[in-house]
């Protein structure tokens, strides 16, 4: 997500207190399709008056995954919206609350008029720094905790995405066994593995799928440790799976590096990895589970300009465009027709993806 890109997270702003904050807004989500009336804020700025200051998380700008998607999106609105001034500030590892609330108030002191918090380790200090700059137009990846009248909540249907890939990795695995390497036990990434197990049973119901988290939080380095990542997924590959799927930010490198040598199949996550990870290791990336960071950042940054910008959450659902699976390197070409099946199954509604594990 990941997001690296979850490294920022105070744990106790996860869990079932993201759906509470949301149903406590009063209304539900906003798919990101939908029409946004009650804008927050009277008259928009011009884009070139914008000041855009982006808050990433650990592993910031080349983190090949979550935090590289906020900064494209960013890129983009430079070019397409024309926007002023921008500054990025990057996370430290395992640093306190105190710190992300500082990084975010110096950006509002220094006339940042639109401040990007990217991951749910923000949530608290968002919602805190919000509240002292209420002119200040906040957006936060990954969180529906943080809520004010000046805080729009960018969130994705992870699970739908994942089940896509989860039913790619059924497809392509020829031992019935894959494996799902999670960088941070909380349930933002319990998501992913939901919708990746239940995509990978609707194709073969008897499938084994082999779990394993890196780190248990407050300890966030399961998103920052390659070797980490390596380990688990060598483990997987070594009891018989074939392809495993990452949820683990920059640990995901040590996942393409244990596929590599085992002669396996691995996935990508947040990014097209097979477009963005180390040269060396791209060919055994079969797809990736994109969610569409960049796009939901230059959303938010043309609502601030065109004066739309609302308070709450908007989801990037698949529907919406939000996640998806990718096609790089032709590997999923020859299902691709079966995935696309289950994509519109999702839409339609007549499948519902499970977004916790049972």
């Amino acid at each position: 997500m990941l997001q690296k890109r979850f490294g920022k997270l105070a744990a106790t702003t996860i869990a079932g207190s993201m759906l509470m904050a949301a149903a406590a807004c009063g209304g539900g989500d906003e798919t990101a399709t939908t029409a946004s009336p009650g804008a927050t804020g009277t008259s928009a700025p011009a884009a070139s008056d914008l000041k855009v200051g982006l808050a990433y998380d650990i592993g910031g700008r080349g983190d090949q995954s979550f935090n590289d998607a906020a900064a494209a999106g960013l890129d983009k609105a430079k070019t397409e919206l024309g926007v002023g001034q921008t500054k990025e500030l990057e996370a430290g590892s395992g640093e306190t609350e105190a710190a992300k609330e500082e990084r975010l108030r110096l950006l509002a002191q220094g006339g940042f008029n639109t401040i990007i918090a990217v991951g749910f380790a923000y949530s608290g200090p968002v919602k805190k720094v919000a509240a002292e700059f209420p002119d200040v137009k906040f957006a936060i990846v990954d969180d529906e905790a943080a809520t004010g009248a000046n805080i729009t909540n960018l969130v994705f249907a992870e699970h739908e995405g994942s089940f896509l890939v989860g039913a790619a990795a059924a497809l392509k695995s020829e031992k019935n066994h894959v494996g799902f390497v999670g960088g941070v036990e909380v349930p933002l990434i319990k998501k992913f593995e939901a919708g990746f197990a239940a995509g990978a049973k609707a194709v073969k119901s008897d499938i084994k799928v082999d779990v394993k988290y890196l780190s248990q939080p407050p300890d966030f380095s399961g998103f920052t440790d390659p070797a980490k990542g390596k380990t688990a997924a060598e483990g997987m590959f070594d009891a018989g799976a074939d392809v495993v799927y990452h949820a683990a930010g920059g640990s995901g490198g040590g996942v393409f590096e244990a596929a590599k040598a085992a002669n396996g199949k691995a996935i990508g996550v947040d990014s097209d990895q097979a477009l963005t990870a180390a040269p060396e290791v791209r060919d055994v990336i079969m797809t990736s589970m994109v969610k569409k960071v960049d796009v939901a950042v230059l959303d938010f940054l043309k609502n601030v300009a065109n004066g739309s910008v609302k308070s709450g959450p908007v989801v990037y659902d698949l529907k919406a465009g939000g996640v998806d699976y990718s096609t790089t390197g032709g590997h999923v070409d020859d299902i691709k027709s079966k995935l696309d099946e289950y994509k519109q199954k999702i839409i339609s509604g007549e499948i519902t993806v499970p977004d916790k594990v049972s």
